[in-house]
Order: C-alpha cells, then structure tokens, then sequence
C-alpha cells in the first residue's frame, strides 16, 4: 500500500544514513557538449580510483553543439556505451535534444508529475524544468535550461519553473544542492579573491536565477556554461544560518584544461544536528546577493508569484483573474500578512477542506499533478472522519490497491507496503477511515496487537524481530501501523539510533518501558489527547518511544523509515518512491508472503 504523506551498543558497527553512515558523495561534471566518451571515461576513472560515488551531476549543456558528435551522444542513449553511474542533467539543449528528449517524454514510466528525473536510458536522466527530489537522503534542486522567451519546447525555463521552485522554498528543510544555469552573483566579487579571468562578465548571466538562490539560500549552489572553473569561497545567507558554497564548472574537455569534474561528500542537512548547520566554515564572505539587483519586475509581482503557490500550469498574467485563485498563505495557516491587499482569495471554507487534509492543488485548479505521489486528498471532505473516495486505505474506496491485502479481519486488515524497505514490510490498517490508531475504537485496538503478536512470532520464525511505529499526523488521510523486520544482530542497536537520530533533530523521545507491548500502548492511547502530532515507535523487547511535533516543528514524515534504512544499509531506499514495483512484481510479493505467513494468520 502508499505510504503515509506530509534517526551504541555492543551490536557490530551499524551503518546509518541518517547519522553514522557516511555521507553520499556526488560528482559534478561542467557542460558536456555531447563528449560523452571523455565525459564517461573521466568518471569511470575517478570512481575507480577514489571512490565508489553514488551519482554524477552534470550542469550545464549535456547536447553536442553541433551534428558532428550526435554519432557519440546515439550510442549512450541507445545503450551501445556504458554509464557507469547514475547520472543525471539539466542542460536540455544542444544538436540531437528535441529528438532524445521528445521520445523519452513519450514513454510510459515517465508520464505524470515527475521531479526526480525522466529516464533516458539505465544512468541517464533528464531533470526537466524545475522541481526538487532526494538523491541519497540530500535535497537536490534544478533549474532546468535558459530563460528565453522565444517559447522553446526544449532547454528553456518559464515563469511558471520559477514560481513552482519559490514555492517549493517555502517548504520546510534545507535545500542541500542546487543546479542551474550561471546567475549574475559573478557581479559582487569586491571581498573573494583568485577570481578567474571572465567570470565577472555578466554575459550569458541570469538575474532570475539570483533571486532564487538568495531565496532558496542552499548549501552548494552548482553552475557552468561560463567556460571555467571557479569554486567561490563560502558565503553567508541573509535571515538563515548555514553558509552556501558556489561551483562553477567548466565544460568537459575544455582546450584550457580547466577542471570540469567536482567531488562532494555533504552530509544531509536533514540530518545535521542546529550546531553542525549552523557551523562557519573558514574564509566566509557575506552574502553577494545583497546588493544583487532583481529582475525589472515590480515588488508586488514578486511577492504575488510566492503567494500564488503551487498554481503555475496555467498561470495567467497578473492583474487577469488572480482574484479566483486561493491565496497559499491563508489557506495554509488562517491568515495572511497583506489583509485586504492581497491579490488572490482568502476562503475559510477551502481552508477547513485544507484543514480535513484535502490537496491546496486540488482546491485551486480542481486538479493535481502529483497524482498517487501526492499525500492529501482529492475530493471535497465533510466535517469528520468521512470516508474518502480518493483514500489508497479504505476498503471501500476504488483507489485501493487490493492485490497488496494479505490478512482482513472484523476492524483491521494487512497489506504489504507499497515501495517496500525490505522484503515483508508490512501495514496494518483499520477498516474504517480512522486518522491513526491511537484513538480507534476498543474493538479495533485488540485487532490490531493479534496482528503484531502475529508478526511477531512470523519474523522470529525468520530469526528476525519487528519494530512497529505510526506517525501520528493531524492532517493523516487513515491510519496505518508500520511494521519492518530486522535482523537479530541489529535488533539491539534500534533503540540507540534512534534516540540518535532524536539528537541530531534536538529533542528527546519520552520512554515508556513495558513488559508487554499491548500494555506500552495502552499508555501511549491514555497520554495521546488527537491535538497534536505524534510519532512512536514500538521496539523489541516492549520499549516505546514518542515524541508530541509541535506545530511549527520541522520533522522528517518518513523519519522511522529513514532511520530504519540507515540500520540496514539501505540508505537509497529510504524514500519509497525509490522503492516501486511492477503489478506483476507486487503480486508475486504478496503470493509469497501470504503463503510463508499462512499459519501465522489470526484470520486464517
């Protein structure tokens, strides 16, 4: 089934992405002008000596500039060649890109809302437009292109890419990686020093792209198409405390033999405790956008193009309708800063439906584009826990993935994950449409810990325990319970790494030790009031953790599964989007387990 919307002991050494495993690192690679051999053989031969990497990323144009190389660019996108990494690129311009990207845009696993990357072939993808996506637990976001308004199909950005990464901004987290095409910051140099020939020239510049960086404000900012090298030295951001560093990259197999290929190994600022983000690095300069003129637009169409949110596909020109879209800010949190000034609706009734969990995309254009990816509702809700046409959980509701059920009983039933962690990643979920199990009715309760006793006694079968956690959202669609299997040798280590991954996001969890874990939660039900968030998680041997998220709380919603994919090695798979499978492949997944827990089923 989906997943729910919006980590020392004497076990051996435990390897963990969201704290002890080490950092992903990343190559960044200059325009490649189509030498893809030079390019390929340049990374096969750093990751053999100095590796292994996780990803390349290439800024820049990745197309030839001209015919004369579109032999050498056909045999790596039809698969001849190997890439030998996953390798991903924003430059979408250049001889032979209408026909490769035209064709990659026609295949059918590339349709819909997709931000982490149109796959071109095995290792290649193309980061169109603009969006953001996790790439081994960072925050990668892209600008895809040059602005240009001769309204190009290919290799040119619009408004609506720069409103949609404004508005991606005002999410919570740090934005780790950013790709673009070269801004004006070459402009402010007065405090850096060894400042490359040409790099303060402002031609094949973008103010827009200034903007954004000064709003995003990430950790490394990654350019080329300035025809060298030039690694600035780290700089302060206004109204935040990390630094950011800037990395221009030459083109590959430039005649200057300037650098064209980057090495980083940051750690995710997901899981940087306030200190380590807030650190200083050496040689800071202040920020060079301060003084950075903007675009010639006005400060009321700027600030209107953040209001405007996610509303960007069909965008009209200020001043023609605005007052028909939803303002973001007031639907968000029931009030906004500009009163009877802003441009766009304040409707306390779209708000409630927000506040019931239903989609602001759906609200404001009656359609989202995220589809399954999208955690929220898409349908109108009534004042309670009324069922959800749109929900994936309710029996129900059209939109369940049935084939994933394994075990119905009277009030809950098993399915296993969609996008699962590990083999036999198991969900159990009330019947009926229920925020979280916390508050399920007495009935409903008992169903549920049959089924953990169940689990329990199938994964020690397996030489495996179970960790079990919920997070408890307030705005959560329907309930459900998390259960994954761990290997005996790492079960002792769950409680540390948790509690560390707790440090790294400055609280502590609440402990509740019990002989039995029915009686754990029997606490946790007694002490949960449904005002606020929740997160929990249920540990071998009867210990729960719980910590209430306060409202304005930054808290990763996939954080049990992030730290569970640390303890296990499997740091790529901590997104479960990562993770998806064929039909056919779910089905043979679920025939197997329900075969193997035959005999353990209550309901059998």
């Amino acid at each position: 089934m989906g997943q729910p919307p919006p980590m020392i002991s004497n076990s051996p050494p435990v390897s963990l992405s969201f704290s002890l495993m080490a950092p992903p690192r990343i190559l960044l690679t200059g325009d490649p002008l189509g030498h893809l051999y030079q390019l390929f053989k340049r990374v096969s031969s750093v990751n053999k000596s100095t590796g292994p990497f996780d990803a390349v990323l290439c800024v820049g144009q990745f197309f030839p500039e001209s015919s004369e190389h579109l032999e050498e660019l056909t045999e790596y996108v039809e698969g001849r060649k190997n890439i030998p990494l996953p390798t991903y690129f924003i430059g979408d311009y250049g001889a032979g890109a209408a026909k490769v990207l035209s064709a990659a845009a026609k295949e059918t696993g590339n349709q819909g809302f997709k931000m982490d990357g149109l796959k071109i072939r095995d290792n290649l993808y193309w980061l169109k437009g603009s969006g953001k996506f996790t790439l081994h637990g960072l925050s990668v976001a892209y600008l895809s292109g040059r602005r240009s308004p001769s309204g190009l199909i290919y290799g040119t950005y619009t408004q609506d890419d720069i409103d949609a990464l404004r508005a991606l901004a005002e999410e919570p987290g740090i934005i780790d990686i950013f790709l673009t095409y070269p801004s004006y910051l070459f402009q402010f140099q007065a405090s850096t020093s060894n400042i490359p020939p040409g790099i303060s020239d402002s031609t094949g510049s973008d103010a827009a792209i200034s903007e954004l960086v000064a709003e995003i404000k990430p950790r490394y900012h990654v350019a080329g198409s300035k025809g060298v090298y030039y690694a600035r030295e780290p700089y302060m951001n206004d109204d935040a405390v990390h630094a950011t560093r800037f990395i221009g990259l030459a083109p590959v197999g430039n005649a200057s033999k300037q650098k064209f290929i980057h090495a980083i190994s940051p750690t995710p600022a997901s899981t940087m405790s306030s200190t380590e983000i807030s650190t200083k690095p050496p040689n800071t300069t202040l920020s060079p956008y301060t003084q950075a003129e903007p675009e010639k637009r006005s400060a009321e169409s700027v600030s209107d193009s953040q209001y405007w949110r996610y509303d960007v596909s069909k965008r009209q020109k200020l001043g023609s309708g605005e007052s028909d879209k939803l303002c973001f800010k007031f639907i968000s949190s029931g009030s906004c800063p500009r009163g009877d000034t802003c441009h766009f609706r304040h409707d306390m009734e779209a708000r409630e439906q927000s506040m019931r969990g239903v989609c602001f995309e759906f609200l404001n254009k009656g359609k989202c584009e995220r589809g399954e990816d999208c955690s929220y509702k898409h349908s109108l809700q009534e004042k309670g826990n009324s069922r959800s046409k749109e929900c994936w959980f309710c029996l129900s509701s059209p939109n369940v993935e049935s084939h994933l059920i394994t075990s119905v009983g009277e009030n809950c039933y098993c399915a296993l994950a969609k996008g699962p962690l590990v083999q036999d990643h198991v969900l159990i979920l009330p019947i009926e449409h229920l925020p979280n199990t916390l508050t399920s009715p007495p009935e409903c309760e008992i169903e549920l810990v049959k089924f953990q006793k169940s689990l329990k006694d199938y994964f020690k079968s397996h030489g495996k325990e179970v960790v079990f956690f919920e997070w408890v959202y307030i705005r959560t669609t329907h309930a459900n319970l998390q259960a994954i299997p761990v290997p005996l040798s790492r079960a002792s280590a769950v409680q540390d790494i948790f509690n560390l991954a707790a440090e790294k996001l400055g609280f502590k969890f609440m402990v509740l030790k019990s002989d039995k874990s029915s009686e754990g939660r029997k606490l946790v039900r007694r002490e949960y009031d449904g005002k606020s968030s929740l997160f929990y998680v249920e540990l071998p041997g009867g210990i729960i953790l719980s910590h209430v998220v306060e409202e304005n709380e930054k808290f990763p919603v996939q954080f049990g599964r992030e730290v569970l994919a640390g303890l296990l090695n499997m740091a790529d798979r901590a997104d479960w989007r990562n993770c998806k499978l064929s039909k056919d492949e779910e089905l043979k997944m679920v025939e197997r387990f329900k075969t193997s827990f035959q005999e353990y089923d209550p309901n059998n």
